[in-house]
């Protein structure tokens, strides 16, 4: 078992490292006990947002389900064993720290609607947020605080601000490929064809302040911990900068990036600055 954990585990850091640049950097600067375990959250989801965006066919449905199928049914074992070592190591996290169904269901409701994309409201656009991105950054605020429910307590809006706020980047930052790949505006009353610069300060005023709530947490997270959010959402913030300083027109024609030269500087000045 001691072989077959090592391993599970080491997939999903692969999985990390293979699909997200800025994350995999980051999280270079969690503590060695905390690190695998944010690889084990990051692997189950990138793998459903897998099945949803990059396979995405007729039995799309069929393979979500499966998957948290899969899921479930290896947390409610005694052993909490399954043959996907995606699945194996997300579930032994998510027992060491306590993150249940009443997180992870969220999640496979927000990544249905990406099969069939509604045309998103108010309403939707909150839900989906909440599960795509609110309960992932509450499973890892579980594993950054060990248990500590007083803590966890206190500092659960803010974890959710925070994934608000990267998610609305994403969205911000991908407007234009969501919906001429996907079919997808997860931004209620935006056209993506023609995103006025009124719609663009909007949207940047709202996660900006998703951003001030999600600070006052961060500052408060355990040394274990602090360092790698801290990195995240110095680079998140980053983005935003170049997304305001991006004509409205311009979005929906061109990705804006953060070069890998400036995220590994970022890091680097972070890591001399925190010591």
């Amino acid at each position: 078992m001691d072989i077959y954990a090592k391993s599970s585990y080491k997939v999903v850091e692969t999985i990390t490292k293979d699909y997200s640049t800025s994350f995999s950097i980051s999280s270079r600067l969690f503590e060695k006990s905390i690190r695998p375990h944010i690889y084990a959250i990051y692997g189950m989801v990138r793998i459903a947002d897998e099945i949803v965006d990059s396979y995405s066919q007729s039995d799309t449905q069929k393979h979500l389900d499966n998957f948290e199928s899969q899921i479930y049914d290896c947390l409610g074992s005694d052993t909490h064993y399954s043959t996907n070592p995606v699945v194996f190591a997300f579930c032994q996290t998510a027992n060491e720290f306590n993150i249940t169904k009443d997180l992870i269901a969220p999640f496979f409701a927000s990544m249905r609607l990406d099969i069939n994309p509604p045309t998103f409201d108010q309403a939707t656009h909150e839900k989906y947020i909440y599960g795509s991105a609110e309960v992932v950054g509450l499973m890892c605020l579980k594993a950054f605080l060990h248990g500590d429910a007083k803590k966890y307590n206190k500092l659960e809006n803010g974890a959710k601000a925070l994934g608000s706020s990267y998610q609305k980047v994403n969205f911000l930052r991908d407007i234009g490929d969501d919906y001429r790949r996907l079919g997808r505006c997860y931004f209620p009353k935006i056209n993506p064809n023609s995103i006025t610069q009124k719609d663009k300060d909007r949207l940047i005023k709202d996660i900006r302040q998703d951003f001030q709530k999600a600070r006052i947490a961060i500052n408060q997270l355990p040394d274990s911990s602090k360092r790698a959010v801290s990195m995240s959402y110095i680079y998140y913030t980053k983005l935003l900068d170049k997304l305001e300083a991006t004509p409205a027109a311009k979005l929906t024609q061109q990705r804006v990036r953060i070069p890998n030269t400036q995220k590994l500087w970022l890091y680097a000045k972070l890591r001399l600055r925190l010591g």
